[in-house]
């Protein structure tokens, strides 16, 4: 699968020690499909060399206004490109551009072209913490470029602090989003809940599912990619939060979780409802670990609230998901949709191979309001997110 098939790419490489992490973004994007073009500036080819580049890319790179690429270059690389980065951008680099400064063929076709850039900051922690620095950055948000990072980790001269270069692959991810076409999504807020809850049986065990998240991440980053903004509300997992996702609600129990779906919605175009709630929870949880020697007692377990049934009454789309095995699954699901407001529901059987929990595919069943079930084939989770949004942004409501 190449998404980037026909797409083109202009990235800027400025003179920073995390120029090597630039050839690794190239590399990423060319084997989505992209065709990329580099404009290495001079400071930056004392990192990496052109020569680097133009394999990777098999097309010449960039350097000065008066190269080979003609003196209309610095118009003509801007206005081609579906996104626009840079990576590293130094202190220098955004200083100039925010200051309107054309010294150079990279700051000159920044200015030039007709969409903002993505401007990935890599510098000392106390350059980034100048007020000059802070300034600019702020400045060039103002003129709608997109900041992305810094991070915090190991700097040049074995220094740590904030002002490392996020890593090749969150670039990646919000190029993809520049590259993506428009769609309804695109400036809307949705709300994914996400992952298990955990119910207290004391305090170091818990009731709970084997859900991973991975398909409540998967649709979070597929409407981010979209455009939309994006609230996760997350159980406990390990799989790492989507680049871009900033709004995340961490959350344990299913009255946590309840409770941050309400404060989130407000606003809200879509709600996906992706999460695998605990269905029930201990009535008296203890206050103390249970000790092996005492025996194990009986748990008494009440039902957990029903976080679908509590939003019936939001304006926003609403999509379920329900988790059913063996026959009679679309059946219930059917039955679900309709008792409890949804526009859609997927239904998803852990039963069957390469399906469910703690696996990187999925094969799900969609159902419609009108009762209709559509079955799709077992593909990746993020495949099968992305033919869920297709399907759900049909139903958003307004133009």
């Amino acid at each position: 699968m190449r998404p980037f098939e026909g797409k083109r790419v202009l990235l800027g490489v400025s003179g920073g020690i995390a120029a090597y992490k630039s050839a690794e973004l190239v590399r990423l994007l060319v084997r989505a499909g992209a065709e990329v073009d580099v404009i290495l500036t001079r400071s930056g080819s004392r990192f990496v060399g052109p020569t680097t580049f133009e394999g990777l890319t098999g097309r010449a790179v960039h350097s000065s206004l008066w190269d080979g690429g003609g003196a209309m270059a610095h118009l003509e690389l801007g206005q081609a490109a579906g996104a626009i980065a840079v990576a590293p951008a130094t202190a220098a680099l955004l200083a100039k551009l925010a200051a309107g400064m054309a010294g150079d063929l990279l700051t000159a076709t920044l200015l030039a072209a007709p969409r903002r850039a993505l401007l990935a900051p890599a510098m000392n922690h106390r350059m980034l913490e100048h007020p000059a620095t802070q300034r600019n950055l702020a400045a060039l948000r103002g003129d709608g470029h997109t900041i992305i990072g810094p991070a915090y980790g190991e700097l040049a001269e074995r220094e740590v602090g904030w002002g490392r270069m996020v890593e090749p692959e969150v670039i990646f991810e919000h190029i993809g989003r520049e590259l993506e076409p428009e769609s309804r999504w695109r400036g809307r807020r949705v709300v994914v809940t996400a992952g298990p809850t955990r119910e207290p049986i004391d305090p170091v065990r818990f009731l709970g599912n084997r859900s991973s998240g991975r398909m409540g991440y998967a649709i979070a980053a597929a409407a981010w990619r979209r455009g939309a903004s994006v609230t996760l509300i997350t159980g406990p997992t390990d799989v790492p939060v989507p680049p871009g996702i900033e709004d995340v609600k961490p959350v344990e129990t299913a009255q946590e979780m309840c409770s941050a779906l309400h404060a989130s919605l407000d606003g809200a175009a879509a709600l996906f409802m992706v999460a695998a709630v605990a269905d029930f929870r201990p009535a008296e949880p203890d206050s103390q670990k249970i000790r092996r020697g005492d025996g194990m007692k009986q748990i008494i377990v009440e039902a957990v609230p029903d976080l679908l049934a509590s939003v019936a009454g939001a304006s926003c789309l609403k999509v379920a998901f329900a988790v059913e095995m063996g026959e009679g699954g679309l059946e219930s699901a059917r039955r679900k949709l309709e008792e409890k407001g949804a526009q859609m529901i997927v239904l998803n059987d852990p039963s069957e191979p390469g399906a469910g929990f703690e696996v990187e595919t999925n094969r799900v069943t969609i159902v419609d309001a009108s009762g209709e079930a559509e079955q799709l084939p077992l593909a990746t989770k993020g495949e099968v997110a992305d033919e869920i949004l297709n399907r759900a942004e049909r139903l958003l409501p307004g133009e």
